[in-house]
């Protein structure tokens, strides 16, 4: 299998990446397991996955790709040897995802929440490349138009700058490797690449958009 390096991070991963959000939903755990175990076996050792996954999102299934995944590295013990990918939801109504039924946000008590949930279903202490599921602002989603119009913005829109001073400490604390974005504008985009530079905190290593 062809590897190629994560961005600037060092980390080495496949050309092909195995993803899981139907483990939990259209596949039970005993097909979630023989996937994992056939990619392994060709040299696919990189997962992605998210908190709200398995698709279609929903209260009942919410997390269960990850516990499944969790159950995998618990049973075959090799974790080290998968370069592990999740998400965290961004702004939403899916308030099933918080424990006190809030709609999910990204400042630092529901970030932290979410990633001490996903270490935990996970079963494990680290994850290698933690990305954000989409932003924190209003945008278009999923192979929407482009342009979303919103009579009254969102007030207490966290910064990008306070979100990368999460990530930060998540990184600094040894659970978080690297940082990366999903379902993001170009303009968002370079305004976490900005915010990175002048402030000196931890840069987004990859993006994860529907047309790739």
């Amino acid at each position: 299998m062809e590897m190629r390096k994560l961005g600037r991070t060092g980390i080495d991963v496949p050309v092909m990446c195995l993803g899981t959000m139907n483990f939990g939903e259209q596949c039970d755990e005993a097909n979630g397991f023989a996937q994992m175990d056939y990619a392994v076996g060709e040299g696919i050792n990189f997962f992605d996955t998210s908190e709200i996954y398995a698709v279609p999102p929903k209260a009942e299934t919410a997390g269960s790709t990850e516990r499944i995944i969790g159950n995998w590295f618990a049973a075959r013990g090799n974790r080290e040897r998968v370069v592990l990918a999740t998400k965290i939801a961004g702004r939403s109504t899916a308030n099933y995802l918080r424990a006190d039924r809030s709609n999910p946000e990204l400042n630092r008590k529901h970030m932290t929440e979410a990633l001490e949930g996903s270490l935990k279903r996970l079963k494990t202490d680290y994850i290698d490349l933690y990305q954000l599921h989409w932003p924190d602002r209003p945008v278009a989603l999923f192979g929407a138009s482009p342009f979303v119009h919103k009579e009254n913005r969102i007030a207490d829109e966290n910064s990008i700058r306070s979100i990368l001073e999460v990530l930060g400490d998540f990184i600094t604390a040894g659970k978080v490797r690297a940082i990366g974005l999903s379902n993001e504008t170009a303009w968002g985009t370079m305004r976490f690449a900005h915010e990175s530079e002048v402030h000196g905190l931890p840069r987004m290593a990859s993006i994860q958009n529907g047309y790739n």
